[in-house]
């Protein structure tokens, strides 16, 4: 089970933000200042963005711009798929495993860029926090996605970039990993024999 930005997919509103703030530290005090993280988890469960637009523009009209960039110009915060982390996903499969996407993500963005990942109709399936209702590192959707596919927690294998996600995962019953780089989720793999030295 993967999870989609940070790990397959190069996703981060700081891929749009570079272009209108001065520097990265600039980037991050406003993404802290507008409690990016807390709305955008909102989002991913299935708020709907015009509403969350209107909100943010009214709670912050100083920012006016920098917020309804965000909205307009989201595509921009989407990067390539990560290559060597897609590589090992394909290896998983040849070894013989099905592969799975467990991924905080809105079905209202989503659609609008699925079709520049090929990797995506590999996957034996995916679930995307706006499917569920609910985002990581909530355990609820770690069940529903249990429930659609029929399988059994001790028997998964889930990979995710925040630890957060990593921790409800295993006091689910996955074996869990904290994807750092494609080199290290290898050895990880490797180690709990998923894949061969």
């Amino acid at each position: 089970m993967f999870d989609f930005g940070g790990v397959l997919i190069d996703w981060s509103p700081y891929h749009l933000y570079r272009k209108l703030l001065p520097s990265d530290d600039a980037v991050r005090e406003f993404l802290e200042e507008i409690k990016f993280s807390e709305f955008n988890k909102k989002l991913d469960a299935g708020y709907p963005f015009h509403k969350m637009k209107e909100e943010l523009l009214e709670k912050y009209p100083h920012r006016y711009q920098l917020v309804r960039a965000f909205f307009e110009r989201w595509m921009e915060c989407t990067g390539e798929a990560v290559k060597p982390a897609v590589e090992i996903m394909r290896e998983i499969k040849r070894a013989g495993y099905p592969v799975y996407g467990l991924s905080n993500w809105s079905t209202e963005t989503f659609p609008l860029l699925q079709h520049r990942y090929q990797f995506l109709p590999e996957l034996d399936g995916y679930l995307l926090s706006g499917m569920a209702g609910v985002a990581k590192p909530d355990e609820e959707i770690f069940r529903i996605f249990l429930a659609r596919f029929e399988r059994n927690a001790e028997d998964c294998v889930f990979i995710d970039d925040t630890q957060a996600n990593v921790d409800a995962a295993r006091r689910l019953g996955f074996n869990a990993i904290l994807f750092t780089s494609a080199g290290q989720l290898r050895v990880a793999l490797v180690k709990i024999g998923v894949l061969k030295a």
